[in-house]
């Protein structure tokens, strides 16, 4: 029997998704564990397997592993199934970039500014920030500029393959494009929305969107 793939993460977040789609692509089965991040306190166990309380963790029998670029790395290579990392020095080199705006310049703005703001504040009761909601697009504009000179030049998130980088910004802009200027500026990024078309139809994406609840008050 092998040992058994328990992913530990939110079932809101974007990270846990990516993990969870990186397994589907490779035809992994696994096992979700939910951990809240926003929980107080976030339980001791926990802990002991990400010190710093975030999500997702991967479990396969006795390793663990957290941070979602190294999990999705050791899916990758501990794994059968096709190949997320391209072969190509070049299009590799692509991939991990596209992987560090998204981490650097766009899960920010896209995710804890935008969306949070327009989709998640009224879920809690709450009115959007205008002001966060505006500074979220100013950045969000210019990653996703960024992230267009890239899916043009069809090295990377070029609607053929799917790689580490498709799985990486699949989560992020699922979220951007539910608010309504997510929505917006995505449309003035051609590529990215062919990108986009194409990713949202794929079936590790449609198997792990999150279900939204009406209200997220208790």
């Amino acid at each position: 029997m092998s040992d058994p793939v328990i992913v530990h993460g939110y079932h809101l977040s974007v990270y846990t998704r990516i993990v969870r789609m990186t397994l589907l692509q490779k035809g992994v089965a696994y096992i979700s564990a939910d951990i809240n991040p926003f929980s107080d306190p976030i339980s001791a166990d926990y802990l002991k397997m990400h010190p710093f309380g975030r999500v997702p963790t991967l479990s396969h029998g006795e390793f663990q592993v957290y941070e979602t670029t190294a999990i999705a790395r050791y899916i990758d290579k501990a794994f059968d199934g096709p190949a997320l990392v391209p072969a190509d020095d070049k299009h590799a080199a692509r991939m991990a970039q596209v992987i560090s705006i998204i981490d650097n310049y766009g899960y920010w703005p896209m995710v804890r500014q935008v969306s949070s703001q327009r989709v998640f504040a009224p879920l809690l009761g709450q009115t959007a920030d205008e002001a966060e909601v505006l500074e979220g697009l100013q950045a969000s504009s210019v990653t996703l500029t960024a992230l267009e000179k890239i899916a043009n030049e069809g090295l990377i998130l070029d609607r053929q393959q799917i790689t580490l980088a498709d799985c990486h910004l699949a989560p992020m802009m699922a979220y951007f494009v539910q608010a309504i200027e997510g929505k917006q500026e995505l449309k003035r990024h051609k590529a990215l929305s062919r990108w986009w078309n194409w990713i949202a139809g794929q079936q590790s994406f449609k198997d792990t969107e999150p279900q939204l609840p009406n209200t997220l008050s208790s």
